[in-house]
């Protein structure tokens, strides 16, 4: 690997403060750092704990939703926030944009934490069949962290050792390697060690390391380092999770998105959140994505922020074209996905201009029609009905379609901004999406169909499941990534989707004009941090494209 002068920006050894989910208790320890602590059983465990936690500071935060959401074909900025460099692909979008620097650290935090847990467990006295599970575990975190570095950034840095206090050496080691020496690997160890079955809910187990594994092979078969069993390989490994362990999907897809029952049949790896946790403060992070793809409705007649419609932070909302994917006569994921009435909260007294009629508290407020159903709203209409409504040409980036998705109602106030929903990182539906791709890129289109159709009928309008299959010949890349825009919208995998496939730049020109003037064909990766390069003796190479 060619030597480069860098620093790592790593708290070596450092953990969390805050509880990384559900199953994480333990009593916080101030001097976790001591080498003599986390070489006894109490501080290894706590150490894997620690691991988990570099979850907490993306998923589910600001910072994710903006890498992952912003600047593609379905999605678009709101009215409020920053970073909207992330939709623009302006000159802001460089290594100084403080979301770059901090993914970057982040997730080589928790690639280092994984290392000091794995290079000291030698010195654990513990039962040997535990510390190997432990040692999978974290495995499949520094693969995962791995992996997200290599699909956001290209060409990175690779350690598989600990790194103590400051270090000045480093490299810029090749993707093609980082999936051989560390991401591969890695899955490899954690499929062969891990439980069908994790003790602690959210913790690492055999199906999700095979489903990562399936998703990274499947991401390595667009390069040009692609092996070519990657897809196949992906699509066994994605048959093992549909079929092997017991997933299954919901009856109802609407049922995925109530809060008390997020602990189902077909989550395969989430980030787990605590309400107890969240409302006192242990967990400084939570699940925000509640906040951020609302529009509005909280200055409209007859509503007030409250707990149950969230805290509109107007981030995130839909493009036109998102909203041309459903057809809603025979799909209910639209419907199920986006909320269309907003009942009052507080009284409004009559009106003159336009002439509407006085609203009680629980009246029909706001009605949003949404794509192709009762979209025929002139203002002759509108003005006859006493609740506001808004038409797809009235959009804007304070009124847009809402996804409900995240919306937290057991949250404690109306300002609280954590949540408790787990932000789910793969589920089963996802599988069968992941494999119609590795189906279709060894042109099994028949096969693709099959798992597509599973989605669909799930998805399907009472008495319309029929027409909602599809033939092989449908299949295709748009289609299946139209598809996945259908599925798992609001979900977090947009970017990462088409910025893998080959897609970003195509899509995201003829779909988001904010993007189009300015997406280039480099911006399938993003920027190496500024910080990065100034603290390199020597410097640090720069992405092609971006500013040095």
């Amino acid at each position: 690997m060619n030597r480069k002068i860098y620093i790592i920006l790593v708290l070596a050894l450092a953990f969390f403060t805050e509880s990384c989910d559900k199953f994480i208790e333990e009593e916080l320890v101030t001097d976790v750092s001591a080498a003599s602590y986390y070489t006894t059983e109490g501080g290894f465990e706590d150490g894997v704990r620690a691991t988990y936690s570099t979850f907490k500071p993306f998923y589910g935060q600001e910072m994710g939703a903006a890498m992952m959401t912003f600047g593609t074909d379905i999605w678009t900025n709101g009215a409020d926030g920053g970073h909207k460099v992330f939709n623009f692909y302006d000159g802001g979008l460089n290594g100084s944009e403080s979301y770059i620097r901090d993914s970057w650290d982040n997730w080589y935090k928790g690639i280092n934490q994984a290392n000091g847990v794995i290079n000291r467990s030698a010195e654990v006295d513990m039962d040997e069949a535990q510390k190997t599970l432990r040692i999978a575990e974290v495995r499949f975190l520094r693969a995962f962290f791995y992996f997200n570095i290599v699909t956001t950034f290209g060409d990175a840095h690779l350690s598989l050792e600990e790194t103590e206090g400051i270090e000045v050496e480093a490299n810029r080691t090749s993707q093609t390697e980082i999936y051989a020496q560390a991401i591969v690997p890695d899955l490899e160890f954690a499929i062969a060690n891990l439980p069908d079955e994790a003790d602690d809910y959210g913790r690492a187990t055999k199906p999700a390391a095979e489903f990562l594994l399936a998703k990274a092979l499947l991401t390595r078969s667009y390069t040009s380092f692609a092996d070519g069993t990657d897809a196949s390989r992906a699509e066994t490994l994605l048959g093992n999770v549909i079929n092997n362990y017991g997933f299954a999907l919901l009856d109802n897809f609407a049922d995925l998105w109530d809060i008390t029952n997020q602990e189902n049949s077909e989550m395969v790896f989430v980030v787990p959140n605590s309400k107890s946790q969240v409302d006192s403060g242990v967990d400084n992070f939570g699940h925000r994505w509640h906040l951020y793809f609302l529009h509005e409705y909280d200055v409209r007649r007859g509503m007030t922020r409250d707990i149950a419609n969230g805290r509109p932070w107007k981030r995130h909302r839909p493009t036109d074209f998102m909203l041309t994917l459903w057809d809603r006569d025979i799909d209910s994921r639209y419907d199920d996905s986006f909320k269309h009435v907003w009942f009052a909260n507080k009284e409004e007294p009559p009106t003159t201009d336009p002439p509407r009629a006085a609203l009680a508290i629980g009246d029909t407020a706001i009605f949003i029609p949404g794509p192709g159903k009762d979209i025929d709203w002139p203002q002759s209409r509108q003005d006859a009905v006493p609740y506001l409504v808004y038409s797809n040409d009235e959009y804007n980036e304070r009124l847009f379609p809402s996804l409900n998705k995240w919306i937290d109602a057991t949250r404690p106030d109306r300002q609280k901004t954590q949540g408790q929903r787990d932000f789910i990182l793969m589920r089963l539906a996802d599988a069968y999406l992941l494999r119609a791709e590795a189906r279709l890129s060894q042109g099994n289109t028949t096969g693709a169909a099959d798992d597509i159709n599973v989605i669909r009928m799930r998805a399907a309008v009472p008495g319309q499941e029929a027409a909602t299959q599809i033939t092989p010949a449908d299949v295709t890349l748009d289609f299946l990534l139209d598809e996945r825009a259908r599925e798992l919208v609001g979900e977090g995998h947009r970017w990462w989707d088409l910025a893998r496939t080959g897609k970003l730049v195509e899509r995201t020109r003829l779909h988001n004009p904010g993007a189009a003037p300015n997406i280039q064909d480099y911006h399938t990766v993003r920027p190496i941090p500024q910080n990065q390069i100034d603290r390199s003796l020597g410097g640090y190479p720069q992405n092609p494209g971006y500013p040095q």
